[in-house]
Parts: C-alpha cells; structure tokens; sequence
C-alpha cells in the first residue's frame, strides 16, 4: 500500500475528528468516565484492529486511553492508518 503524502494526510484527517499528525504517526487521546470504559473501548479497538489486520500502539492510563496509528511495514502513514482512524471513532457510537 502506498504511503500518503503530508497533505494527503492533513486533508484526511479533517474528516476524522480528534485525530492528530504526531511524528509518523496519527495519534488520538480518548477520555471515559472510568477505567472499566476505557478497557471495554479497547476491546472493541481490538476487534477492529484484528478483523482488519492492523493494529494500533495502544496506551492505557486510568480512563485515558491513547491510540497511535502507523503502517510500520509500509514506512509511514497509508489508507489503512485512516481507515482504521476512523472505524475507531465511530466505536464511541
């Protein structure tokens, strides 16, 4: 899969919501109302990620919980990272 170019990128990421360039990667921080909530988020991430093939560096601090997007085998950012942005997203409902 081909890698987006810094504007291909930029203009993606203002249809999903929350999501940031960082480094090489896209990056989002998502706050629950609990820990119980921020692991049950994960879970759905990680059906997601698994169904897709594509698996998102996953931070959790309390209810907190911090995604990171990056197609490590392509060598930076491609249409799987958005796609998987904004399957992300639209887990919170």
């Amino acid at each position: 899969m081909p890698l987006l170019s810094p504007t291909h990128v930029a203009e993606k990421l203002k249809s999903i919501p929350g999501w940031e360039l960082s480094g090489q990667e896209i990056v989002r921080q998502f706050t629950f109302d609990d820990f119980e909530q921020a692991m049950a988020f994960v879970n759905r991430v990680a059906r997601k990620a698994e169904a897709a093939g594509h698996h998102p560096d996953i931070d959790i601090r309390y209810n907190k919980v911090r995604l990171g997007l990056v197609s490590h085998d392509a060598g930076g950012l491609t249409e799987r990272d958005i796609e998987l942005a904004a399957a992300c997203n639209a887990l919170l409902g």
